[in-house]
């Protein structure tokens, strides 16, 4: 479902992906480590369509995400990517039901509907007695909890979370490690993760290692 060939990046002088190939599979929770610098993130960024490849193809669904440009690029965004990042960028004036339902607003889906998913989404959570919360009354943990659901709200085809435990305690990154697995094993949720977190990376379908903007494995 996602298919990643030949990617390369450059920014100036310096090479940060050459030549990666990627494929992942529906269902499937695949983890990237590496030390910092070495391209996680840069390609997180283009496989999600914030950034674009210098050269090399992204299918997402089948769709060349070459292929697409400004508001139809922005709505396939929307619509089949879910972004989860350390540093959980809710709007601080708006309550837990609203952040998560502001993709699906975009989206241009009705009020009720989005209101009942995204009180559904969550109390799966756990946070069904914070829906009306705003973030500066959560703690760490309910935040990035409220992020993962905005992800989820129209029910994207990938999860892309960026160092999704780096901003947690241990108690809450062991929480949130399980409620990736409890996603994907219940939904069939498809998540790649870039992490430092070993122990979330032992967890995974599959481990892949990057060393100077390519995978080792």
């Amino acid at each position: 479902m996602l298919k990643a060939t030949g990617i390369y990046k450059q920014y100036g002088t310096v090479e940060v992906l050459r030549g990666l190939d990627l494929e992942l599979n529906k269902g499937q929770l695949v983890t990237i480590v590496g030390p910092s610098g070495c391209g996680k993130s840069t390609l997180l960024h283009i496989l999600g369509t914030l950034d674009r490849a210098d050269q090399g193809v992204v299918e997402l669904d089948g769709v060349d995400l070459a292929s697409l440009n400004g508001t139809a690029l922005a709505n396939f965004r929307n619509q089949k990517i879910g972004f989860v990042f350390q540093f959980h960028h809710l709007l601080p004036e708006f309550t837990a039901i609203e952040n998560v339902s502001i993709p699906a607003w975009i989206a241009g889906k009705k009020r009720s509907e989005v209101k009942k998913a995204a009180s559904e989404l969550l109390e799966r959570l756990g946070l069904k007695d914070r829906l009306t919360h705003k973030p500066g009354e959560l703690s760490g943990g309910e935040q990035q909890r409220v992020a993962v659901a905005r992800a989820l709200i129209n029910q994207p085809s990938i999860v892309l979370a960026d160092e999704p435990t780096g901003n947690l305690d241990g108690v809450h990154a062991k929480e949130l490690h399980a409620l990736f697995h409890s996603l994907k094993k219940e939904l069939g949720q498809t998540f790649l993760i870039v992490t430092h977190n070993d122990e979330l990376a032992a967890q995974s379908d599959r481990i892949l290692t990057m060393r100077d903007g390519k995978f080792l494995n």
